[in-house]
């Protein structure tokens, strides 16, 4: 029998998220994808490759009541079942570029409420119900360089990412202390061909100083596909050193 393997994801429906979910789908593996929408394409491909794909749409802007949900599905199984277990906290939502003053409350809300609560919340969901499971279990939580660079004009953008660096910190030294506890990484996967991409490269250069970075990104081609930005990602998710530097880079693996 094959190992049986189970992965949640958020933001699966479209960007690195979709390629993530696609490249999961495997012999053995069960995967969640959380997000606001669903794709289509995913369950036909789960079919076809023998893997067990669930998709939840699901607003992260109101995180306790998915966090909530997580902990009762992750309950309901045998906890003999999986060799392993990975939460991957990918989902993210960007504010509108330029000054804070310049976004409505909700605006700001959203973005931290989607890119910092939410990983919070879904992490202690699942630890709390898979704490009594024989699987290896690891949390992987997807940062930025601009986690650990400041940029103007991305005040919440860069205040969420260098919030998952320091909650990752703090989680996996509670985690060193438990009998098989989750192995925990804050990982920063490049910069990658996406919306979020497209949506800085729109933004208004009074507000936003360094829009030309991110033209000149895309008109010299240095953007890496979802789909390759995915593998590495995953790649890393399966070192056998993971956990080991919390804080990483997959550009510095």
């Amino acid at each position: 029998m094959k190992p049986s393997h189970l992965f949640v994801i958020t933001g699966a429906s479209r960007g690195m998220g979709a390629a993530i979910a696609a490249q999961l789908l495997q012999p053995g593996h069960t995967v969640l994808g959380i997000s606001r929408r669903s794709d289509e394409t995913l369950a036909a491909r789960a079919a076809a490759a023998g893997a067990t794909c669930e998709q939840w749409t699901a607003d992260l802007t109101a995180p306790a009541d998915v966090a909530s949900r997580l902990q009762a599905w992750l309950a309901a199984f045998d906890t003999q079942r999986f060799e392993s277990v990975s939460l991957l906290n990918n989902a993210a939502a960007l504010a509108r570029s330029g000054h804070i003053e310049d976004c409505d409350d909700a605006e700001l809300a959203s973005a931290l409420r989607v890119g910092l609560e939410a990983p919070v919340l879904l992490s202690a969901a699942f630890l709390r119900a898979t704490r009594g499971w024989r699987a290896s279990k690891r949390v992987l939580n997807i940062s930025s360089g601009l986690g650990r660079r400041a940029m103007a004009g991305q005040a919440t953008y860069c205040a969420v990412k260098a919030g998952l660096d320091h909650f990752s910190r703090v989680l996996a030294l509670d985690e060193a202390q438990r009998e098989n506890g989750a192995a925990v990484v804050s990982l920063a996967p490049g910069v990658i061909d996406t919306d979020m991409q497209a949506q800085l490269r729109g933004a208004d250069a009074a507000g936003f100083p360094e829009k030309g970075f991110f033209v000149d990104l895309k008109e010299k081609g240095q953007l890496t596909s979802p789909e390759a930005a995915a593998a590495r990602v995953l790649a890393y998710l399966n070192r056998g050193d993971f956990g080991t530097n919390v804080v990483a880079d997959v550009r510095e693996a």
